[in-house]
């Protein structure tokens, strides 16, 4: 993720929880489950969930470290149901490199992934904030359910667009939504306002997880790191299907599509996706979410820190990966 926008002085925060994340994946006892942790680290990633812990706590009165262990508790955890996914889909490839999954297998994988929630729990124990904990909790358990929900929701293709829209908020948004609050929370921000900035992440978080979908068809497999359309032939019913199935031809061939289903078997679906308007569809609504949430920011008095905040929305608003 290009960050050229970003004040110099988040850019040094960004690189300083990396740093820490790091250290925290660094297991003598477990050196196996580090090098796998690790793995997944070099990987990158575009760390949006730390970025905004380190922007919104700005709009406030923090302290480094409690900051600090915020952001990388919200990105363990999003590191550790990423290796989870990747048992689930049978994965093999991530950000263009051999999953945990693949490399090492489900064992290895899993137990990285329940490593990788200890260590936030871990973190998390820093912060000397009952509400913090209580909505990082809240937010994992909803997260747990969300991946259920679409592990249950596979090759359903009678399913509709509420169910979708349930499941992304679970498995996505809500943890960018507690981001966005922890660093309010941290920040001693007045509790209206950080629960704003829940709804600021929420809505950021929908669009997100919208574009991640839409991508899924119209990226190169270069930019995605794993094969267009992958998503629908590992069963998950994303918002340009659902608009691509409003043809009903259309909807009685996707019957055809399994986890066996080729790249080259997959292609004729995507051409018929991106033909279909439902791309554009999708995007609408994406950009509809991330209105929303600049509505939110205009909610907040006037700061020259809010500007970041607005730069990286329109930064997801365009983004090709």
């Amino acid at each position: 993720m290009k960050l050229n926008f970003l004040y110099s002085n988040i850019q040094a925060d960004v690189a300083a929880i990396e740093e820490e994340l790091r250290l925290a994946v660094k297991s003598e006892q477990a050196p196996l489950v580090e090098e796998a942790a690790l793995q997944l680290l070099n990987a990158g990633g575009k760390r949006i969930r730390p970025i905004f812990v380190c922007l919104t706590a700005r709009l406030g009165n923090f302290q480094w470290n409690q900051v600090e262990q915020a952001a990388v508790a919200v990105e363990l955890i999003h590191m550790a149901s990423i290796v989870h996914d990747d048992v689930v889909d049978d994965a093999d490839v991530r950000r263009g490199l051999p999953t945990i999954k693949s490399k090492w297998g489900n064992h290895v994988a899993m137990y990285t992934g329940d490593f990788l929630f200890a260590k936030s729990l871990e973190y998390m124990t820093k912060i000397a904030n009952l509400e913090a904990h209580q909505v990082l909790s809240k937010v994992t358990v909803e997260l747990a359910v969300g991946e259920i929900e679409q592990l249950r929701a596979k090759y359903d293709f009678e399913q509709n667009v509420r169910t979708y829209l349930r499941r992304i908020k679970r498995k996505t948004a809500l943890l960018i939504a507690a981001s966005c609050e922890l660093g309010g929370i941290v920040a001693q921000l007045d509790p209206k306002l950080h629960r704003k900035l829940f709804l600021f992440g929420y809505y950021v978080g929908m669009s997100f997880q919208i574009t991640d979908d839409v991508l899924d068809f119209t990226g190169s497999e270069k930019t995605l790191g794993k094969p267009a359309g992958e998503d629908l032939r590992q069963g998950n019913v994303t918002l340009p299907v659902f608009f691509a199935m409003e043809d009903k031809a259309f909807r009685a061939k996707l019957h055809q599509i399994s986890e066996t289903t080729t790249k080259e078997e997959m292609t004729p679906f995507i051409e018929a996706i991106k033909a279909s308007g439902a791309i554009a569809k999708s995007e609408a609504i994406a950009e509809t979410y991330l209105q929303k949430a600049i509505g939110i920011l205009d909610e907040f008095p006037p700061s020259k820190e809010l500007k970041p905040l607005k730069q990286i929305v329109q930064f997801l608003d365009k983004r090709k990966y």
